[in-house]
């Protein structure tokens, strides 16, 4: 792995099994050299605005399911969404995350697409930073104008790619409809984060074919999460997973992804971990939340929020006590910009 070779589907299950301390620490401490080799000390780090909290989807392990009655739903104005990302942009981060549920007021309707566009116009101009859209699975047509409309990322996650799993976490949805989402959005030139869930059922079979199915799709930015149970969802009597299990897979996508962006994030527990999770091989920070905003977060909705603990000052101690740093905005936008032209070529 330290050469960059190809890890086969048996080594890759060796290392998510590892349970001697020694052996995973030579792990976490791999991931950290292949990181420096790509990104020395530089981090990257997401601001997060969750514009519409309304889901017509039924995701049996997520707060903001359609019919969870607990469920906090807002939907925020353009003025309000441009408002907080400033407020982002103005503390460092390198990137604004727009984040919906699959809100059918935007998806329904001509007006609502062209709200949306106006969103992204609005923020891009306003922020001078690039845009990550985060909306669930969007018709081709959306994802086309949002990408003239200044949009530079893509996030959908199938959150697993076993299809019978997906079909008990997505009940209703379309495995296929949701994958072929990000192969347009990569064909008409955005870039591509996918994601997947652990302690949800999944098996090590399972993640390992999600590493494959990662570097198949070209997602220039992977990620991990574990799965916090929520209130009024049929996964409210789950127990969260250990986060070790979390840590090694973050591990194991550096080895296997050593050039591309690995989150660390602050929705699962906040800035607790946050240091594991770094010197696990993460090399940005997401989920940044401006305090008393109004705004929530998808798996913790409050947690450290108006703490001011989800802010770039809340993190700089666990930033400088793992010895890394954070990036300059043009390092940023000269990686996104490599990152497109490579993709570019590719779709020749």
């Amino acid at each position: 792995a330290y050469n960059e070779q190809i890890l086969s589907e048996a080594e890759v299950k060796f290392l998510l099994d590892l349970r001697d301390k020694k052996e995973i620490s030579a792990l976490f401490l791999t991931a950290r050299d292949l990181r420096q080799r790509y990104f020395g000390k530089k981090l990257f780090l997401y601001g997060f605005v969750y514009f519409s909290t309304y889901c017509r989807n039924e995701c049996v392990f997520c707060y903001y399911r359609a019919s969870n009655s607990a469920g906090r739903r807002y939907r925020i104005t353009v003025a309000q969404a441009v408002e907080s990302a400033c407020g982002l942009a103005d503390s460092g981060v390198h990137l604004i995350d727009l984040t919906m549920g699959e809100d059918s007021f935007f998806l329904k309707c001509e007006s609502g697409l062209k709200k949306f566009e106006t969103l992204v116009t609005q923020v891009k101009s306003n922020t001078n930073l690039p845009i990550m859209i985060s909306p669930g699975l969007l018709p081709e047509e959306y994802l086309t104008v949002l990408s003239g409309a200044g949009a530079d990322w893509y996030a959908c996650y199938q959150e697993t790619h076993n299809r019978e799993l997906f079909s008990r976490l997505r009940p209703g949805q379309d495995y296929d409809r949701r994958f072929l989402a990000k192969q347009h959005a990569k064909k008409i030139g955005l870039l591509i984060e996918e994601g997947i869930l652990t302690g949800v059922g999944e098996s090590r079979a399972d993640i390992t074919m999600s590493m494959n199915v990662m570097r198949d799709i070209g997602a220039q930015q992977v990620r991990v999460m574990s799965f916090n149970p929520q209130k009024g969802t049929p996964m409210s009597g789950w127990f969260s997973p250990d986060r070790l299990q979390e840590l090694q897979i973050i591990a194991v996508m550096r080895l296997i992804f050593p050039e591309k962006l690995i989150p660390a994030s602050l929705d699962i527990d906040g800035v607790k971990n946050l240091k594991k999770r770094l010197d696990a091989g993460a090399n940005v920070i997401t989920s940044f939340i401006p305090p008393f905003s109004g705004l929530s977060g998808v798996s913790q909705i409050d947690l450290d929020i108006n703490e001011g603990n989800r802010t770039v000052d809340g993190v700089l101690r666990v930033i400088d006590e793992s010895g890394l740093e954070i990036a300059r905005a043009s390092e940023y936008l000269q990686w996104i910009g490599t990152e497109k032209k490579k993709a570019g070529k590719k779709n020749d």
